[in-house]
């Protein structure tokens, strides 16, 4: 399974994996312009379980989060390479300003997040711990930033 799902799709997708006693695991984000250190973050999160859902964050919200000249992608362009990716098993959008719905409505197992974010800061570590799953904080590769290739290329 290779494909951007609705979040409804990505439910039930999930809800399957759980009956074949699959760990699914979660991670989010916008990758606007993908580089190593996105790579290697999916890579290390796809090692923490048997199937890998990325939500990516919508044009909306990505303007909302990161200001008004990004996103450099369009969503749907985004979610497409995320899901070229052979780590990655399935990509869907969403538009809140936080992934908290999304992961309320997926329930993964694994809730995957980058190591500058502080664990009490975590955004649906709440509901994936109620349900007995755990919060891995991923290293993050230092130097590698969309923020950074975008000041590059302005120059």
């Amino acid at each position: 399974m290779k494909r951007v799902l609705t979040k409804a799709e990505a439910a039930a997708w999930r809800e399957e994996l759980g009956r074949q006693g699959k760990r699914v695991v979660f991670t989010n984000g916008v990758f606007d312009i993908l580089h190593p250190g996105h790579v290697r973050y999916l890579a290390e999160a796809r090692r923490q379980g048997d199937a890998l859902i990325v939500a990516v964050n919508s044009d909306r919200s990505v303007r909302a989060n990161k200001g008004p000249e990004r996103p450099v992608h369009p969503e749907a362009e985004r979610a497409e390479v995320i899901t070229a990716l052979a780590v990655v098993d399935a990509a869907v959008v969403f538009d809140e300003d936080t992934p908290h719905d999304i992961i309320s409505a997926i329930q993964p197992d694994v809730l995957v997040k980058g190591a500058d974010w502080p664990a009490d800061q975590i955004v649906g570590r709440d509901i994936v711990e109620a349900r007995g799953g755990v919060v891995i904080r991923v290293k993050v590769e230092e130097g590698h930033s969309t923020t950074n290739v975008i000041k590059k290329l302005k120059g």
